[in-house]
């Protein structure tokens, strides 16, 4: 199989590879382990940040704790990723010899956990998804949206990366709803209105607009500002006019 010779001295094996193999994979280390080429006791861990490997059990009940360890960095360029991981967080769960022992790998490539409430792996991916793909979804929207009125696609981008970088900075000194600036933490329709009747005929713009302006409308209501402004925005957003 593909277990290399070393796993027989390894404390901890880590499965990565992508999700639709992993149930074959964890199958290979099931025999790997059954046949001694794996040291009993050795904690098996493995990278998916969504997938339930049912391996997995089989293998804790045979004397080989089983877990997740889940690096919550987007990995494009593996330079960055490396240094991103370095500073970053891991999604953890399963036994606790396992978590003991992400905790540990964590510590020593300078990352930090956080531990993945059981049943609840959908919801924690579909955080990590909406945290590292849709900031850039965003920054593709804002620029194509500027290249469309006419702006050079150099300036367009990266005045929107900087627009991001600064929103990013804001969230160092406070958590989000309190970071969040523009028209509806103002409570302001008039500007939201010309907004959207700009947005017309600009499809992806205008519908991330209007589901994200609702989220804004949530985090408005939540600090406090007055109800009837925030239902005259709330309007506006469910009108299709």
């Amino acid at each position: 199989g593909n277990i290399p010779a070393d796993a027989a001295r390894a404390n901890v094996v880590i499965v990565c590879v992508r999700d639709p193999q992993l149930d074959e994979t964890i199958e290979e280390v099931i025999v790997a382990a059954n046949d001694g080429r794996i040291a009993r006791d050795s904690v098996i861990l493995h990278t998916s940040a969504i997938a339930e490997p049912a391996g997995l059990k089989a293998l804790t009940q045979a004397g080989f704790p089983g877990g997740t360890f889940h690096p919550l960095v987007p990995f494009s360029d593996p330079e960055v990723s490396a240094e991103l991981l370095r500073k970053g967080w891991i999604g953890i769960d399963g036994e606790n010899a396992a978590k003991n022992m992400s905790r540990r790998l964590a510590g020593h490539i300078g990352a930090r956990v956080l531990e993945i409430p059981p049943g609840k792996k959908p919801a924690y991916h579909a955080a990590a998804v909406i945290s590292s793909n849709f900031p850039v979804v965003l920054a593709s929207v804002a620029g194509h949206l500027l290249h469309d009125i006419g702006i050079p696609d150099a300036s367009a981008y990266q005045a929107v990366e900087s627009l991001m970088i600064g929103a990013l900075a804001n969230m160092k000194q406070a958590l989000p709803d309190d970071a969040l600036t523009g028209p509806i933490v103002r409570g302001d329709a008039d500007t939201v209105r010309k907004h959207l009747r700009a947005l017309q005929g600009h499809g992806a713009a205008s519908e991330v607009y209007r589901a994200l302006s609702a989220g804004a409308v949530e985090i408005a209501r939540r600090r406090g500002v007055d109800a009837k402004k925030l239902l005259a925005v709330s309007g506006l957003l469910r009108s299709r006019k």
